[in-house]
């Protein structure tokens, strides 16, 4: 038995600054989530630089893989489109962990929504799931997600790329399975016509 590869890469699912920064020292890639090309410098690629670098080691050859919900839609309709993804985004920034350790919500906050990280995080955690998924910002759900046009969300991964994402993760929304695979499509050929594929 001879193995398929001499190396099996390591990718460490990864969200706050030191277990990024350890993610960049010892693994091959670094799986994010909630990421926002405006503040991805910041929330995670600084981080991986300095593990990389801690190692005696560079950006290249590092796969930085986020995951971004996608919904497919009209330009007009992102805001329809964002609602769709409030529950999930409440969960996370609200509901995962304790008052005093939430990753998630940390990470919003580090994004800049303290304020609204924290208000989100109390309505969830006192049981008014609704209240914590209104208090989410669209503009949070729009940033770490691609919604709308196909050409609007393939100039998003064109800002992604430029960033340094190097691998694209979709997670394509849709009630049945047929509307799932429907954004799929959309969503690769969005990856074409931004010229990524």
């Amino acid at each position: 038995m001879h193995p398929q590869r001499e190396h099996i890469p390591l990718y460490i699912a990864a969200i706050g600054p030191k277990n990024l920064t350890q993610t960049g020292e010892i693994a091959d890639g670094a799986l994010l989530i909630f990421p926002s090309v405006e503040h991805l410098e910041e929330t995670a690629l600084s981080h991986l630089r300095a593990g990389r670098e801690k190692a005696g080691r560079t950006m290249e050859g590092f796969d930085v893989c986020p995951t971004l919900p996608l919904a497919v839609g009209a330009d007009k309709d992102v805001s329809a489109l964002a609602d769709m993804f409030r529950p999930y985004t409440a969960l996370y920034v609200g509901g995962m962990g304790s008052p005093k350790q939430n990753f998630y919500n940390q990470l919003a906050q580090r994004m800049g929504y303290e304020k609204e990280a924290a208000e989100i995080q109390e309505k969830y955690l006192a049981g008014d799931k609704d209240g914590a998924a209104a208090a989410i910002p669209g503009r949070l759900i729009d940033e770490t997600t691609l919604l709308g046009s196909v050409e609007r969300i393939a100039e998003r991964m064109q800002g992604y790329a430029a960033a340094g994402v190097t691998t694209l993760t979709l997670a394509p929304a849709g009630f049945t399975l047929e509307d799932r695979l429907a954004s799929l499509r959309a969503g690769t050929e969005a990856l074409e016509r931004a010229g990524l594929a």
